[in-house]
């Protein structure tokens, strides 16, 4: 079982920075890979970034390639998502997860979620 709870999001304006952190408590959080998703007013959840158990494979959604940044330390049991020049269309309830399965992109892979950070980004 793991434990997931997203903090960092917060209204701001766009061109700004962010940093996204998940802090997992259970057991072997080592094990899995950490994905971010995201879900906007009206739409599906979808993905955004994954990085496997090590950090030595990062996976990127094209729409947020060069902007985002995934990482993770296994010592302090905590994911982070950096996003850097922020856009409107970035605004949406931004969801960490937790998978043991083998595709990083897929929703139904992963077995834990928290429950989200809201990021509002003005214009």
């Amino acid at each position: 079982q793991v434990q997931l709870v997203e903090s960092g999001g917060g209204l701001v304006q766009a061109g700004v920075s962010l940093r996204l952190s998940c802090a997992a408590s259970g057991r072997s959080f080592s094990s899995y890979t950490m994905g971010w998703f995201r879900q906007a007013p009206g739409k599906e959840r979808e993905f955004v970034a994954a990085i496997s158990w090590s950090g030595g494979y990062r996976y990127y959604a094209d729409s947020v390639k060069g902007r985002f940044t995934i990482s993770r330390d296994n010592a302090k049991n905590t994911v982070y998502l950096q996003i850097n020049s922020l856009k409107p269309e970035d605004t949406a309830v931004y969801y960490c997860a937790a998978s043991l399965g083998v595709g990083p992109h897929q929703i139904s892979e992963y077995d834990y979620w928290g429950q989200g950070t809201q990021v509002t980004v003005s214009s």
